[in-house]
């Protein structure tokens, strides 16, 4: 039996890293775009700029960024755009119309409103003063952003704010705002000089499939002048993230943000109308109020300040992909080790069913390792998160090497009883134990997780790969070598029970076309069967 027990794991092994690899080459194929987002030949007309790097935030007022800073950030910009909007003169934003000065940009001068009046007034007064010292800088002035989305102001008195700055200033001044917010407050019209509106087809109320993008913004656009003839309409914000959760069939993704500023680009060039692209860098900051997908709308990324999109350079989704293939075929192999070298240790033969199991394991864990490695980089944020997934990735990675054991070795898997319940149902050794703690880890932040989307989901994002790594893992072991006898623990009923909730209304929130959701509920569904078929043995004495 010795040849065969050797040959079995080596065909597994085959084929798994054969399957590995066939993933890879499919999720990372690049795509060459026939009109690259940052043309060395043909300037952006202009972006919006915020400073803020690494852990600055304009939520915090004592924030103030250096004028080395922006001064470094706006050069560079001024190689690829002729532009900048700015949203505010606090936190040392005042410092960029003189920047903007000496390396030829012109800047759309933001003034940022909310319900405090004092400040409003100081923010009014010191955005005229920079008009007035920047003439030929300044082009135009932006009084107030959205602050009648965020219910911050009266629509009379935004106007009164409005007609405030035209009579001290000689730029042109507009309000911005997402377009539906001009269709409900048209009385804003008429105290502006042209119409400045937002329209992101990712964060619309019906979320606009990214191939559709480019289109539903001249549609809006086109619907926009019709209702606002004689005025221009500006396009002040518009693009598309490149990391975070799906919502229903909108995927951020880098091969997507960059297809759709190109097509929005070549549409404003042909249709010749001016466009505002959201924004030049990444914004850590934004994650704390719309979670990942918040954070990665830039043209550039927030570290290395570097674009994200070289022209001439295919883009890919996962730039890193040889790593993170050469990771999981490591994963997959170590798994079939780790049964190789427990049956070696058995006096008898596992069933073929058990060898089967184990090559699902480590094909499963090798094929989604370096995407789960890849979201818990991008959508970790804090401490808090960090841990969190970080925690279900060391569990993703320890499921599948545990799980390959207990099935060679005819083990079942554990409960929680057999890691904190009473003495009689503890003692059955070291990796039982650690296969428990994998187990409660696991199921508890999917726990988090599903109670998270059933009562605050807008911008949480789904755990999918990491969950799948060791939730199948999970199921496997406990279809194959369940135990005949026992009883059923409280705690893995309980938890069944609210993951199947959870799962059953996401689907229902979420919609059947978020494929990400749609793979979080079905594991947040086979983790609780496997927690329903759970069964707890008493240790014998």
């Amino acid at each position: 039996m010795e040849p065969i027990s050797l040959r079995t794991p080596l065909a597994l092994l085959l084929i798994s890293l054969s399957v590995i690899a066939a993933v890879w080459w499919w999720l990372a194929t690049p795509v060459m775009l026939a009109r690259a987002p940052i043309d060395p030949n043909a300037k952006l007309q202009c972006v919006s700029y915020t400073p803020f790097r690494g852990a600055q935030t304009p939520l915090d007022p004592t924030t103030q960024i250096p004028l080395e800073q922006i001064e470094q950030d706006l050069t560079d910009l001024a190689k690829v755009t002729d532009c900048v909007r700015t949203y505010s003169i606090e936190n040392g934003l005042d410092q960029v119309p003189a920047v903007a000065a000496k390396v030829g940009l012109k800047v759309m001068q933001g003034i940022w409103l909310g319900s405090n009046r004092f400040k409003n007034l100081q923010q009014i007064a010191i955005a005229v003063r920079l008009a007035k010292e920047y003439p030929g800088v300044i082009t135009s002035m932006i009084v107030g952003n959205e602050v009648l989305l965020r219910g911050e102001m009266t629509t009379a008195d935004l106007a009164a704010n409005i007609r405030a700055v035209k009579a001290q200033t000689e730029v042109p001044v507009t309000y911005a705002d997402v377009w539906e917010y001009w269709l409900k407050n048209r009385e804003i019209y008429d105290a502006v000089d042209f119409v400045t509106i937002h329209i992101l087809p990712y964060w619309e109320d019906m979320p606009v499939k990214a191939k559709f993008a480019a289109a539903h913004v001249n549609d809006i656009r086109q619907r926009m002048a019709v209702a606002f003839p004689g005025k221009e309409i500006l396009i002040g914000e518009t693009g598309w993230p490149s990391t975070g959760r799906m919502r229903e069939g909108a995927l951020p993704s880098r091969t997507n943000q960059a297809r759709i500023v190109s097509e929005i680009l070549d549409l404003a060039k042909r249709e010749g109308f001016r466009v505002n692209l959201i924004e030049a860098y990444d914004q850590p900051w934004k994650r704390q109020l719309e979670g990942t997908v918040g954070g990665y709308w830039g043209l550039f990324d927030s570290v290395k300040r570097q674009v994200k999109y070289p022209p001439g350079v295919a883009i890919s989704n996962y730039p890193a992909w040889k790593l993170y293939m050469g990771s999981g075929m490591a994963l997959s192999t170590v798994t079939l080790l780790v049964a190789w070298l427990t049956q070696r240790r058995r006096p008898w033969t596992p069933r073929p069913a058990a060898w089967i199991a184990v090559g699902i394991c480590a094909t499963t864990a090798g094929a989604l390792l370096g995407i789960a490695a890849d979201k818990m980089y991008y959508e970790s944020y804090g401490i808090g998160g960090w841990l969190q997934w970080g925690a279900l990735l060391a569990a993703a990675i320890a499921s599948p090497l545990l799980i390959a054991h207990a099935l060679i070795a005819g083990r079942s898997l554990p409960t929680f009883l057999e890691l904190l319940g009473p003495r009689d149902y503890r003692g059955k050794g070291v990796l039982a134990a650690l296969l428990a703690i994998v187990l409660a880890v696991t199921v508890v932040i999917a726990a988090e997780t599903a109670l998270g989307f059933t009562f605050d989901p807008r911008y949480r994002d789904f755990p999918y790969t990491s969950l799948t790594m060791a939730v199948v893992p999970f199921a496997l072991l406990t279809m194959l070598n369940r135990p005949k006898e026992g009883v059923r623990p409280i705690a893995e009923t309980v938890f069944a029970g609210v993951l199947t909730l959870a799962a059953l209304y996401t689907i229902y929130n979420e919609g059947t076309i978020n494929w990400q959701s749609d793979w979080t509920c079905v594991m947040y569904l086979l983790l609780a069967a496997t927690l329903w078929r759970a069964r707890a043995a008493q240790s014998p004495e």
